[in-house]
């Protein structure tokens, strides 16, 4: 027998779960803190790489992205740096780890995965800052990345803002 009465739950959404993160957004994730480990320890990228593998869901992970981000970022550091050097406010050298790893990532992604959309790049690179970094980290990461994209994929950019 049903009641007349609503169930006094009706009235409120029901909760969404938590979206599966991709296994790209897994891989940066991994490849962070890879990076940031190198960063701080410069422990040899073999050791890292070994370290991360055995990390719970990189299996889940897209590990050809991982090996991308992770060996490309540290091969090309001075590179990426040099980069990044024309739109920080200071020497990379300076920036915390996180932010640092982070936007070599991102600067990465934007000069070598012309396959990710540069916006993509950079909302990736501001969720890991939000994740992993500090209490303002993703809106400075957020303003350097957009920079690089202007710099680094100009057509794409300004294509972008023709659009609006």
């Amino acid at each position: 027998m049903s009641s007349a009465f609503p169930d006094k739950h009706d009235d409120q959404p029901a909760a969404k779960p938590a979206k599966p993160k991709s296994a790209r957004r897994r891989s940066r994730e991994l490849a962070l803190q890879g990076l940031y480990e190198w960063l701080v320890s410069g422990t040899d990228a073999g050791v890292i790489d070994a370290h991360m593998r055995e990390q719970e869901g990189f299996d889940k992970a897209d590990r050809a992205h991982f090996d991308a981000l992770l060996h490309g970022c540290i091969a090309e550091a001075a590179d990426l740096d040099a980069v990044l050097a024309k739109f920080v406010d200071r020497k990379t050298t300076e920036l915390s780890p996180v932010e640092h790893a982070v936007l070599m990532i991102g600067a990465y992604e934007l000069k070598h995965c012309i396959d990710i959309p540069y916006k993509v790049a950079i909302n990736e690179a501001v969720e890991l800052a939000k994740s992993f970094g500090g209490t303002d980290g993703h809106k400075y990461v957020n303003g350097v990345l957009d920079k690089t994209a202007s710099d680094l994929r100009p057509v794409e950019v300004q294509a972008s803002h023709k659009g609006r």
